[in-house]
């Protein structure tokens, strides 16, 4: 082929102007009549989205006119359910009263602390007690402490409306004097045996040491005899426990003594805050006044009654005999007294159901502000806990010792009886060395039934400002393994060790399942730890504690106690999961409105017997008057394999479930598929639960019913997870 016809080959065909216009008006009819379908799809989809909206709507309407036409009828059965925790209430009461009068018959000797003067004639007779010895002192220190115990347990067991401010002083003014009292008696036998310290001598050393252990209290003494300036580092035998001294004290008078009470009788007692005890006052004045009001109603009520009856008794039975007539009004005296105290008594319960509510109501207030403010290095006792007691480490001035003659025993009784030495003096003019008198490097056993999530902090008491305070304590260590604490202390006096309040706030998630009947299992789990508890009747006991996924022993485990008892021996454990009033200023919490929280507890706790329950992500997302968990019916003892959670919405006054599950990517309100709004927790799940279920609910003890309600109200989990 040639040069030419290639070129022609390549030529493109030309379009004439009326070709371009014509497919320009092609394009723009076909882009029209894209644009056309598309809106009328639009349209039409638009309509159909609408249909269904109007659709859902109007089902919406119609779920909340039968929700709402049920709503009182609902209410009314919850009320009736609900009885248990009056109910409840009237047992404690009972028990409380049984207990005072257990201890009447005892007659074992012991006074009951709650009656003044029996307290006040057992503190008297004791102080007149002279030449205890230490072992002594500890033995009657069991009843001391176990009194104070009983106090505080009075204190905190019985509801704030059935405290009067005279009690509450009564309890705590003798609290504080059977507390100042067994520190004066051990202050007394440790004078009495370091008298005759230079007897006791040990062969090796020449000084004494002498150390008593007791479930309550271990006691190391060391009696400087020899005054050997070598002689700087005193290990009480068979443990790691001791001092390292300056030459000083090495070359002195003096005795040094580590008191560990396993107990804190150093912070001072937490006051009733003014708050409470008026709003508890409102509501007894309430409760008495509605009580008046109402007997005088319904006396009222049977007087009419009764001149009623009397009449139609006259009109209708004229001519009946005088002895008839007589018969007669004493049957109707019966009925109308029958009917008075069945008045009577639905009045008491319901004015009780009030005072609990209120009562309940309480533990899971916030408070407004912080208690109080803090120096620097004093401190916070909202923020921080002590824990595993108390060490009052002490340098004594050793007193005259004991002198042998003709058979008989001298010794010179000081007036002033046992003196602190002073270290470091208030004059050091004499002494020429700024560093002769340096801190004393302390050696501590940390008690090993406390659990300490982090290194302990240590705190010293300040007797003037009557605070605990962190400054003049350096080169702190702390052996996790063996359980050793090292520090310097720059001069000595009670020393206590700290943690954080809320080191296991807030949790990360929580569960809470049947066991058997009337028995549950709560479970929390924390950044630390994982704490299972088992609630049955009216007692609560430590079924487990994990660490860093291992299993942790602990002599709290298989004992059960009452709620209160039971959360003091968890706390004093280092196991707080308590918030407290003050709480949130420590902790970022997901803030519920109260009410919606305290009627979330109390329907739990009845529907917990045959329902599991657990902890919702979704919790946080829906707003403070809503609060989410997951739900499914339980009614193995075992924990089902492959759980089947539904979750439940609630905001005090409407219940429902929801569409979306645990793993769904974005939250909806949307109710779940063929299912209807209720009044209450109870009527939400009777429309689905099985009817053995809905038996064990029914047939629930109102003790246990109440524990675990009590538990729920005090670990807050719907707001500290």
């Amino acid at each position: 082929m040639g040069p030419k016809a290639k070129k022609s080959g390549r030529k493109k065909k030309k379009i004439t102007k009326a070709e371009r216009l014509k497919q320009l008006q092609e394009e723009e009819e076909r882009r029209q009549k894209e644009e056309e379908e598309a809106r009328v799809k639009h349209e039409k989809e638009e309509m159909e989205r609408l249909e269904i909206q109007r659709i859902e709507k109007e089902k919406w309407h119609q779920l909340e006119a039968k929700d709402l036409e049920r709503r009182h009828e609902e209410l009314e059965e919850l009320y009736l359910l609900e009885g248990c925790f009056p109910e409840a209430e009237k047992l404690k009461r009972g028990t409380r009263l049984l207990a005072q009068w257990k201890h009447y018959i005892q007659c074992d000797g012991s006074p009951d602390p709650s009656i003044s003067p029996e307290i006040n004639t057992f503190i008297s007779l004791w102080k007149e007690e002279t030449n205890e010895t230490l072992e002594e002192v500890i033995a009657k220190g069991k009843l001391v402490l176990n009194l104070i115990e009983k106090l505080k347990l009075i204190l905190l067991e019985t509801p704030p409306y059935d405290l009067e401010d005279k009690n509450i002083k009564q309890y705590q003014g003798s609290i504080l004097e059977l507390q100042e009292l067994l520190h004066l008696k051990f202050n007394i036998a440790t004078e009495i045996l370091l008298r005759q310290a230079s007897t006791l001598a040990d062969l090796d050393s020449g000084n004494m040491e002498k150390v008593i252990q007791d479930e309550n209290v271990t006691l190391y003494m060391w009696a400087n005899l020899k005054k050997n300036p070598r002689y700087r580092s005193v290990r009480f035998s068979e443990t790691q426990t001791g001092f390292e001294i300056p030459r000083i004290l090495a070359t002195s008078d003096i005795a040094l003594r580590l008191l560990h009470t396993h107990y804190d009788h150093v912070t001072p007692l937490r006051p009733v805050p003014a708050s409470l005890q008026e709003r508890t006052a409102t509501v007894t004045d309430f409760v008495k006044e509605e009580v008046k009001n109402e007997e005088a109603a319904i006396s009222k009520e049977l007087q009419e009654e009764g001149k009623q009856r009397e009449n139609e008794s006259n009109s209708v039975h004229e001519e009946e005999t005088k002895f008839e007539e007589q018969g007669d009004s004493e049957v109707q005296m019966g009925v109308g007294q029958e009917e008075s105290e069945a008045t009577k008594g639905e009045l008491e319960m319901k004015l009780l159901s009030e005072t609990v509510l209120s009562a309940q109501l309480l533990l899971i207030e916030n408070a407004n502000e912080k208690p109080c403010f803090f120096e620097d290095n004093e401190v916070d006792l909202c923020q921080f806990t002590t824990l595993g007691g108390v060490y009052h480490l002490d340098i004594l001035e050793l007193p005259p010792q004991c002198k042998p003659m003709k058979g008989w025993m001298i010794v010179e009784i000081l007036k002033e009886g046992l003196r602190k030495y002073i270290y470091p003096p208030e004059t050091t003019e004499d002494v020429e060395t700024e560093n002769a008198f340096p801190p004393i490097e302390v050696t501590l056993e940390v008690q090993e039934n406390v659990i300490f999530f982090e290194d302990p902090v240590v705190a010293r008491w300040d007797g003037e400002g009557k605070h605990w305070q962190t400054d003049g304590i350096s080169n702190v260590s702390y052996k996790s393994e063996e359980r050793l604490l090292t520090f310097s202390l720059e001069t000595f006096g009670p020393v206590t060790l700290i943690q954080d309040t809320h080191i296991n706030m807030p949790f990360q998630s929580w569960e809470l399942r049947p066991l058997d009947v009337n028995k549950v299992l709560l479970t929390v789990t924390t950044v630390f730890t994982e704490i299972q508890i088992q609630i049955k009747e009216n007692l609560c006991m430590l079924a487990s504690i994990k660490l860093n996924n291992k299993k942790h022993s602990s002599i709290l485990e298989g004992k059960w106690m009452t709620p209160i008892s039971f959360i003091c021996a968890l706390k004093e454990a280092g196991l707080n999961i308590f918030p407290s009033g003050y709480s949130h200023f420590y902790v970022v919490i997901n803030y519920k409105d109260p009410l919606v929280e305290l009627k979330a507890y109390r329907q739990l706790a009845l529907l917990s017997s045959a329902f599991a329950f657990g902890w919702s992500k979704w919790n946080t997302v829906c707003n403070s008057k809503k609060v989410i968990v997951k739900l499914m019916e339980h009614l193995t003892e075992e924990p089902i394999q492959k759980p089947n959670w539904t979750l439940l919405m609630f905001s005090g006054d409407r219940a429902q479930r929801l569409k979306i599950n645990e793993n769904s990517e974005t939250f909806s309100e949307a109710l779940k598929e063929e299912t209807e709004f209720h009044s209450t927790l109870y009527h939400m799940v009777e429309d689905f639960a099985s009817k053995k279920a809905m038996e064990k609910i029914r047939s629930a003890s109102c003790q246990f019913i109440d524990s675990v309600c009590y538990m729920l109200l005090s670990t807050r989990l719907l707001s500290y997870s």
